[in-house]
């Protein structure tokens, strides 16, 4: 019990909250909170990507604070996040805290500001880093309807420092706060969304001209192995409707819904259907797939069936592509390999699809590499098991 009682002691002697209202305060200086007022609502206005570290200036400036910041909770993750640190805690930019063992967690558990002395005495990743805080104010970042988002503090180099008119000033600055760091989110997400639907916009003109290039492939290579013009309607017209369902199988959405999740040599047979699977060879053991994880694959295979069928062995009907694939504990390892078509060598650039390939088997956690051989087109791919499923 000892121990116990010595903690709760320790945490009676930092929390001093109740002697905000005991100490004298200044009279308040309504002239310069204005003006400061004004200089936000200017920077929110005209550059609101340096709102937050003007808020925090504005805080240790108003409040002759030694050092102040921004801790902006992750929910997710149960922590809090410093951002735009000022003073003699800057060099601590973008460290984390514990939502439910740091200041921050009580401020936001009390709804109100909070006064501490010393917290090192009980927070000890404080003491571990070598932090003296001899008296910090804390108050909640909340907006209107919605959940707290973190909190605003200032550090003082004295103990008894901080009273009841510090902490209606950083409760003024709070409300700033909690709408700037709403319109920094906001417009961190516009940004991500017009980003996402510029390369939907690039993807989908690069697999429109892919579509007409096998058009024209398939047109070509169906004319040379038919002897007739009803047999060569008959099969173009079936490898155009295979081309179609395999087209559909590789879709973007902004929500990332990718199509029903099957089987990995589902989604291979799918994509090389508008091919002669002839010319396909396929070895591997049953995978299933998540949705996005389908969705992911059949935008790969069919990128890679796509320069096949333009530059390499499903261009020639002497070609043959092999796609094979295993397991271990941890990933699945592809390998694409070409042969039998024209002779390649190693492209100067890479285009639009390698880069989309790429890029996507990255996101999965992944790696890819390629090997242009003369006699073909060579591609190692592998992809973390726990991808798979989503």
């Amino acid at each position: 019990m000892g121990p116990r009682i010595g903690l709760s002691q320790a945490f009676a002697e930092v929390f001093i909250t109740d002697q905000l209202q005991r100490r004298p305060g200044a009279a308040p200086d309504y002239l310069r909170e204005n003006l400061a007022l004004r200089d936000l609502a200017d920077h929110m206005t005209d550059r609101p990507g340096e709102i937050l570290p003007r808020l925090v200036q504005l805080a240790m400036d108003l409040c002759g604070a030694a050092s102040a910041g921004i801790s902006v909770l992750e929910p997710e993750a149960a922590q809090f996040r410093w951002f735009a640190l000022k003073g003699v805690l800057s060099a601590f930019e973008g460290a984390t805290t514990p939502r439910n063992f740091s200041p921050c967690g009580v401020c936001l558990d009390q709804n109100g500001p909070v006064l501490m002395e010393k917290p090192e005495r009980v927070y000890d990743w404080i003491r571990d880093a070598n932090i003296s805080v001899p008296e910090v104010l804390l108050v909640p970042l909340v907006v209107k309807g919605r959940d707290a988002l973190g909190t605003l503090w200032i550090v003082a180099n004295t103990t008894g420092y901080f009273d009841r008119e510090h902490a209606r000033l950083m409760t003024e600055l709070a409300s700033f706060v909690g709408v700037a760091l709403r319109m920094v989110q906001t417009e961190e997400c516009l940004t991500a969304a017009l980003t996402k639907q510029e390369l939907l916009t690039q993807e989908m003109s690069h697999r429109l001209k892919n579509l007409f290039a096998i058009t024209d492939s398939m047109i070509r290579m169906t004319s040379r192995t038919c002897s007739s013009k009803e047999e060569m309607t008959e099969r173009l017209s079936g490898r155009l409707h295979a081309l179609a369902h395999a087209n559909a199988l590789v879709r973007r959405s902004f929500g990332e819904v990718g199509a029903t999740g099957v089987h990995l040599i589902e989604v291979i047979k799918r994509v090389l259907q508008p091919y002669d699977l002839a010319l396909c060879k396929l070895n591997g053991p049953d995978v299933a797939l998540g949705e996005q994880a389908t969705n992911n694959l059949a935008l790969v295979f069919h990128e890679l069936a796509t320069n096949a069928a333009k530059y390499g062995s499903l261009s020639r009907s002497t070609g043959l592509v092999t796609v094979g694939w295993e397991t271990d504990a941890e990933s699945l390892s592809v390998r694409w390999t070409e042969v039998g078509g024209p002779r390649i060598s190693t492209p100067d650039n890479k285009g639009f699809g390698s880069t989309l390939v790429e890029t996507t088997i990255v996101r999965s956690g992944g790696t890819i590499s390629s090997d242009w051989q003369p006699e073909g087109l060579s591609v190692q791919i592998s992809v973390p098991l726990s991808s798979l499923q989503a």
